[in-house]
């Protein structure tokens, strides 16, 4: 049988958890089911972010979401909950303003996972600065 990212595959992972970056290290966490996590995230884009960047982090969660919903994998689902999780928690707390990413996580991601970090990065630049840094690097072969 295939574990489905659903509320009821979620409830069974929903206990007390170290698994992630180093902040997770230091304290136990328990995990939210998913809908309930989706929608705190929303509510902290809500109360938090400014409305463009509402909007830009409102459709990535969404796509990321729906992604991830056929996931099979339990240790795949533990580390997008968990991941989330910790996200929601930072901005609700106003400890994400000029973080940078960890580099462990960074050597940890997939290819495609940096292509999107970057395409977000890139958005985010352009929001802010009108292109800044878009061309950064390049033809330095």
């Amino acid at each position: 049988m295939a574990l489905r990212f659903t509320p009821t595959a979620a409830r069974r992972f929903a206990t007390p958890s170290t698994f992630g970056s180093k902040s997770s290290l230091s304290e136990t966490l328990a995990l939210l089911p998913p809908l309930q996590l989706y929608r705190r995230l929303l509510r902290v884009h809500r109360k938090k972010l400014d409305p463009e960047m509402r909007i830009l982090g409102d459709m990535y969660l969404k796509a990321e979401f729906r992604a991830h919903r056929s996931v099979e994998n339990p240790l795949h689902i533990i580390g997008f909950l968990t991941e989330w999780q910790l996200y929601a928690q930072k901005l609700e707390g106003d400890t994400w303003v000029g973080e940078k990413l960890d580099k462990s996580k960074l050597d940890k991601m997939s290819d495609q996972q940096i292509g999107q970090l970057y395409e977000l990065m890139q958005a985010i630049q352009n929001k802010d600065g009108g292109g800044e840094g878009e061309d950064e690097g390049e033809g330095k072969a």
